[in-house]
């Protein structure tokens, strides 16, 4: 909703410093909104009042220096021009106060808006009066609220209120938002706080939980009736967890919770403030000394291996389904669970809990779509390696996912992944592997029953600030090294709630095996699961704008040519889902534009003898002449392909003839789809892609090179990139049926 005041701000920025053309002051959009955008300019022209020539949106060290040496207190006397005013008065209606008139003067309405911000800052009483302090300007010029915002604690605002008030004079804290919510800077401020109370000077304390601090807190146990500042610190500490405690000294009802607190991170229970409650209180991976029942890694669990588990008390291991690392260096090697190595988990009375990981990183990586896929794919491992029903499968979330991207990508992501489960029959349980926001938003949106919190990850966003999800079951909260030669082994050490205990025998594991002619029993569920996917991203069953529907591109690619298909598959080594994927996709994407662009090609070459320039795709797999004779020529040249004349890409005769034929021919159309992949994945050499070359064809191709092949088939351009995580989910639900079949 738009401000009056603040438009008023905004066009004195725009008038006063001349859009900004020579200072580096962007012009601002006059809509009476607040923004960072708003405050980085307001910043801006605060520096280049105090004459700092070069201008930046941080209000940094030298801002703040320059602040206390020039104006070490704002007010009506000290302010040191009208400019210099407005840009105060104009960063207090920002930030909701009474600024005055933007007039320049610092009057008895600007001294009540300071007065009511410092209030709610919680620094009246270190800064009494209607003057500005440094530390206050640097608050006042950014986008912290300093009353209780969507849904804050009234009770974390009085936290943050009360270290805003006694720590405001140490160099190192800065005003931390007073809006009822943990955050980052808070946790810190936490820290901060600890250190000082320590003893720690200025220029030491640095809001790291470093060995100092932890040497310190063991000497700082607080219990029943511990009153001053660390009962007061250690009762914050439980309030920012949100523990309903009250603030001040350790009464009964704080052991009370304390107890509760460390029955719920599974600490011993003694309502005593110590080490390794203050730790799990300040930082998300607690006191690192302590034991886990559980571990995960990247590395083979051998007899030998085993032995050295048990020994030292862990009996849940979590290993991963896939290598999601086409070519794995040798610390990854074994990453994905190994040939035999289940058994030897089960020999030993050890159990295992199966974590999927994709090859993305980023928030790129996550949408509806690549859900489904990533489930999809998640459940054949699992079924390859002999996981029962019931098992629960950690999909991980391995990056610093922001809150927006927790909502934009991951949240859509656990949907499509939770819709592919529950279209296989529920028969895995679903877990999310990340840090603690992404745990416990997946969890509250319905899209999982339990959570590996990757708690080792301290400085993610999303776990500074943070409590450990309700639905928690394994907490990881450190790499090391346990156990000596043949048994020696590093691994993460996790922390286990009982709420999952992992699988402790298995089936046998699947064979790797060419894939053979689908079962006919199996059709008809193949052809609902992937019109059900496909509806699901936008394409009905009935065709839509599209020349052909659902059934009848599925009766084309996946029935009347799966003869064709599986000796193509067999033949090049490459899975039916792989070929049927692309060709399927292509020809659910045929519409009468593209009908009328082969009427015209046929058209032209039959008046004039001239290909059309445009070379539009043409036949069931949407193939360009200007695709499909590098494509062969290649596939001639090294043996993939017999009986195939050389075809000039400079011939207008050439080129109809092969693009016809591919419009006119369906099995040379859905045989040259197999030709474009190995030109390909050999890397498209004389082609329009730079990208290197995939290993050569293989039925255990990763996530990754699945990816590769799909996309490369479409081109090095958009919307190649973006389909083929499309595709991908496409992919595994004909692969499911394949694997069902060929292991009948």
């Amino acid at each position: 909703m738009a401000d009056e005041m603040v438009l008023r701000a905004q066009r004195f920025v725009n008038t006063t410093y001349n859009n900004g053309a020579t200072l580096g002051i962007s012009k601002l959009e006059e809509n009476g909104r607040t923004s960072w955008t708003v405050m980085y300019a307001l910043t801006r022209a605060l520096q280049h009042e105090m004459g700092i020539t070069a201008l930046s949106n941080n209000f940094g060290p030298t801002t703040l220096r320059t602040l206390q040496s020039k104006y070490p207190k704002l007010d009506a006397s000290t302010v040191p021009s009208a400019n210099f005013c407005r840009i105060i008065q104009s960063a207090l209606y920002c930030k909701g106060y009474d600024g005055g008139e933007i007039d320049g003067k610092y009057n008895s309405r600007v001294e009540a808006g300071v007065t009511a911000l410092k209030t709610n800052m919680g620094v009246d009483r270190s800064f009494p009066g209607g003057g500005l302090e440094p530390k206050v300007v640097k608050g006042l010029l950014n986008m912290d609220a300093y009353v209780v915002v969507s849904g804050g604690s009234e009770s974390i605002r009085g936290i943050q209120q009360w270290l805003n008030w006694r720590y405001v004079d140490r160099q190192d804290f800065y005003l931390i938002p007073c809006d009822g919510h943990n955050s980052r800077d808070v946790s810190k401020s936490m820290l901060l706080a600890i250190q000082y109370e320590l003893g720690m000077a200025d220029g030491v304390a640095n809001g790291v939980f470093g060995p100092g601090t932890q040497a310190g807190l063991k000497q700082h146990t607080v219990a029943a009736g511990t009153t001053g500042t660390w009962a007061s610190l250690f009762t914050a500490a439980m309030i920012l967890n949100r523990r309903p405690v009250p603030f001040g000294n350790f009464t009964a009802t704080v052991k009370t919770e304390t107890e509760r607190f460390q029955s719920f991170v599974k600490l011993p229970v003694t309502g005593i403030g110590d080490f390794s409650t203050w730790a799990s209180l300040l930082v998300s991976y607690g006191d690192q000394s302590r034991r886990g029942e559980a571990c995960d890694g990247v590395t083979k669990i051998t007899p030998a291996r085993a032995e050295t588990l048990k020994a030292h008390g862990i009996t849940y291991v979590g290993r991963y389904l896939t290598n999601p690392d086409p070519t794995p260096s040798g610390s990854t090697a074994e990453k994905a669970i190994q040939p035999g190595e289940l058994q030897t988990i089960a020999d030993n009375g050890l159990r295992c809990y199966p974590i999927y990981q994709t090859y993305g990183r980023g928030a790129d990586g996550f949408s509806y779509p690549l859900g489904r896929a990533a489930a999809q794919a998640a459940i054949n491992a699992a079924l390859d390696h002999g996981f029962r029903r019931g098992t629960r499968i950690y999909f991980a979330v391995d990056f610093d996912a922001l809150d927006y991207q927790v909502t934009n990508d991951v949240l859509p992501h656990f949907k499509g992944i939770e819709d592919a489960v529950a279209d296989d029959g529920n028969r895995f349980e679903i877990g999310v592997y990340g840090p603690r926001n992404v745990c416990t938003r997946v969890g509250e949106a319905g899209h999982s029953t339990a959570s590996f919190v990757s708690d080792m990850s301290s400085g993610f966003s999303g776990n500074f600030g943070y409590p450990l999800p309700p639905d928690w079951a394994y907490d990881q909260i450190v790499t090391r090294t346990i156990g000596s030669g043949a048994g020696a082994i590093n691994l993460d050490n996790n922390i286990a709630s009982g709420r999952d205990t992992g699988q402790g025998s298995f089936d046998p594991p699947r064979a790797i095996k060419a894939d053979v002619r689908l079962d006919s029993m199996l059709v008809e569920s193949m052809m609902t699961d992937v019109g059900k996917y496909m509806e699901s991203i936008g394409y009905p069953n009935d065709g839509g704008t599209r020349t052909y529907q659902h059934w009848k591109c599925f009766d084309t690619i996946c029935v009347e040519h799966d003869e064709l298909i599986t000796s193509l598959s067999n033949r090049h080594n490459l899975r039916k889902a792989l070929i049927q994927a692309t060709a399927y996709w292509e020809m659910r994407h045929i519409d009468p534009v593209d009908e009328a662009a082969e009427l015209a090609v046929i058209s032209t070459f039959n008046t004039t003898g001239k290909f059309l320039a445009q070379d539009p795709s043409t036949g069931i797999a949407q193939q360009r002449a200007q695709t499909l004779i590098p494509a062969w020529n290649h596939a001639l040249d090294k043996g993939y392909a017999t009986g195939q004349p050389y075809r000039d890409p400079a011939s207008d005769q050439d080129k109809y003839d092969v693009w016809k034929k591919a419009r006119d021919d369906e099995e040379f159309a859905l045989t040259s789809v197999v030709m474009i992949d190995r030109w390909d994945i050999d890397g498209k050499p004389g082609g329009d892609d730079d990208s290197p070359a995939l290993r050569q064809p293989t039925l255990s191709y990763t996530d990754k090179e699945i990816y590769e092949v799909l996309r490369r088939y479409q081109g090095p351009f958009e919307p190649a990139f973006t389909d083929a995580k499309k595709r991908m989910p496409l992919y595994y639900v004909l692969e499911k049926y394949h694997s069902i079949s060929r292991n009948m």
